[in-house]
């Protein structure tokens, strides 16, 4: 259930989308294909992201406990997260501008720009994508939102 960046980048990183769901980064999936109907949400959470980013390096965050309601929340909803926090931390070279989607004996390539402003779905009523996971990406236009890139379980940055 991890999904690897590797290739053209400077770091490669393992991503462990079952922990996610404890993340302040993860958005709904009710939300997350609003954002060009009801202005910009995406910079938004990036201006936020950006001011807790910061804030931890001053004082690291310490872990608030969920309340029942919350916890109950976070079993229930369907959420994606943003793949460019993700691109940012394995620092993705120059000169990269594709990537290839790995999984299931399938492989699928995209530019990057399509990588940076994708999504990755992760969790369905709060549970992992057991059956056709670890993530499915999709894309923040919708465009494919009902036909999704479905078995991601390797990015590679060519």
């Amino acid at each position: 259930m991890i999904v690897q960046v590797q290739g053209n980048v400077k770091f490669p990183i393992t991503l462990d989308p079952t922990v996610w769901i404890f993340d302040d980064r993860k958005i709904e999936w009710k939300d997350a294909f609003q954002s060009e109907e009801n202005g910009d949400h995406e910079s938004d959470q990036q201006d936020i992201w950006s001011q807790n980013e910061y804030q931890q390096k001053i004082q690291p965050p310490v872990n608030k406990s969920l309340t029942r309601y919350d916890r109950k929340k976070v079993l229930e909803n369907t959420y994606v997260m943003p793949v460019h926090h993700f691109l940012k931390n394995a620092e993705t070279n120059i000169s990269a501008g594709k990537a290839r989607l790995h999984g299931e004996g399938q492989e699928q390539e995209i530019s990057i720009d399509q990588l940076e402003n994708a999504y990755l779905l992760f969790a369905v009523e709060g549970k992992p994508l057991k059956e056709t996971g670890p993530v499915h990406v999709l894309f923040q236009d919708g465009s494919n939102k009902e036909n999704p890139i479905t078995h991601v379980s390797k990015i590679t940055i060519v």
